[in-house]
């Protein structure tokens, strides 16, 4: 399995740096929001926070991603790009990485176990 097809390979060098730099900016700021959160909930309630945080990154999170391809391709529209919500399916296919093979989705993936065990960590690293 490879991710040739991509679009992320499409960018020039440039281009993916930035996509890199937004997509762990984007993830800082979900993580610290994971973090202030969970903090006294129990273990299904802070895997549940994740995911929820999880669910309106996936949701919201297109749009910032088209601004950011707004600003580095000249012939792009100004538009709204949100759709409706992802349903429980998509979020369950991308955390169980069984959606299409796509780079972005795997790492969507991987994005939402960080912020599950990120919130499971939340009382343990908070008492040392």
């Amino acid at each position: 399995m490879g991710y040739d097809g991509d679009s992320f390979f499409t960018l020039g060098m440039g281009g993916r740096i930035g996509l890199v730099l937004l997509s762990e900016v984007l993830m800082i700021l979900c993580a610290g929001l994971v973090w202030k959160l969970v903090g006294g909930l129990g273990r299904v309630w802070r895997v549940l926070v994740a995911l929820g945080l999880f669910w309106g990154f996936i949701w919201l999170s297109p749009q910032i991603y088209y601004a950011y391809y707004w600003m580095i391709f000249e012939d792009l529209p100004v538009q709204v790009v949100i759709g409706g919500p992802p349903g429980l399916g998509d979020i369950l296919r991308l955390v169980s990485f069984t959606d299409r093979a796509s780079l972005a989705h795997h790492g969507q993936g991987v994005f939402a176990w960080m912020l599950m065990i990120l919130a499971l960590l939340r009382r343990r690293l908070k008492s040392h």
